[in-house]
């Protein structure tokens, strides 16, 4: 099983941890991964914020370089799977914005490659009960709020790979874990997305509520699969307190850093050791777990 593989901006930067433990948990299920040569930014949330041709342009280049690659494209951030999903949408169906983005490109360009996002390629093309098969360290004891966001199940016309409205992909793999996914409302609501910098009061109120529930939900963690949801409600968590009352402490954990811990890998290789709410919040529900963490660099 072979993929190109976009990382995107993010998670060549302040989502480092979502790039290392997506390759770590690929090549421990014997994923094959090709970073797609030369990529470039797809513009994210700025392009389609502020230039319409460029919003599809930018995904239509990168799905050309990684058209010789002879390879669905996979993708771990959540906004590039929209963005790279969203320019294939608009050249398939909009005949006037495939020509503008062949015209800004210089190559020809259908729709023709396939884009997932990795929880699409885990749980529809890889298979949950293989993902449990390789499972070496059961997660029991860890309660995990398994939360999709925006960009994940919707627009369905887009994405269109889970139920938008009601999405069970990520609690398939954490029961798979051997984990408990809770049961709560607010598992495909708005982080406050892009805003982080721009209206940070905004994503602190968002982010209060999502961790709210989570806490009341009986949550040990927050499981994301999206780079921007995972610095909204994990840095931002001590502004977000300070304005709208008090949250214990919530790990944000990728999905695939919990995948990772339940195939055997170290906190170092998923890089644990990123987050900003300590690991060890997380590890110490884990019997096994919480014993070896002084071995692997997480203090």
């Amino acid at each position: 099983m072979k993929y190109a593989f976009y990382p995107g901006c993010t998670l060549e930067s302040t989502a480092w941890d979502c790039k290392v433990s997506t390759q770590a948990v690929c090549a421990a299920l014997g994923i094959e991964l090709e970073e797609i040569p030369d990529w470039s930014c797809c513009g994210s949330t700025p392009a389609h914020c502020s230039n319409t041709s460029l919003a599809v342009a930018l995904p239509v280049l990168n799905l050309q370089k990684a058209r010789d690659l002879d390879a669905p494209v996979l993708t771990a951030c959540a906004s590039c799977y929209a963005r790279l999903r969203t320019a294939n949408y608009k050249v398939r169906t909009e005949p006037e914005e495939r020509e503008r983005a062949e015209r800004i490109t210089g190559a020809p360009y259908g729709g023709e490659v396939e884009v997932l996002h990795v929880l699409d390629a885990l749980v529809n093309r890889y298979g949950v009960d293989r993902i449990r098969e390789r499972v070496t360290q059961p997660l029991h004891g860890l309660r995990v709020a398994c939360y999709y966001g925006c960009l994940l199940s919707r627009p369905p016309k887009v994405v269109a790979f889970d139920d938008p409205e009601n999405p069970t992909a990520m609690e398939r793999i954490v029961s798979a874990l051997g984990a408990e996914p809770v049961t709560w409302p607010y598992r495909t609501e708005c982080c406050g997305a892009g805003l982080s910098l721009t209206h940070t009061d905004v994503v602190c109120r968002l982010g209060h509520r999502i961790l709210s529930m989570a806490q009341r939900a009986g949550a040990h963690c927050v499981a994301v699969a999206c780079p921007m949801c995972q610095v909204n409600l994990d840095l931002r968590q001590p502004e977000a307190a300070a304005a709208h009352g008090r949250l214990p402490e919530t790990p944000i954990p990728y999905l695939t850093q919990l995948i990772g811990l339940a195939l055997g890998l170290s906190p170092d290789a998923l890089g644990l050791d990123a987050l900003f709410q300590s690991p060890h919040l997380l590890l110490q529900n884990v019997p096994g777990l919480a014993s070896g963490e002084e071995h692997h660099g997480i203090e």
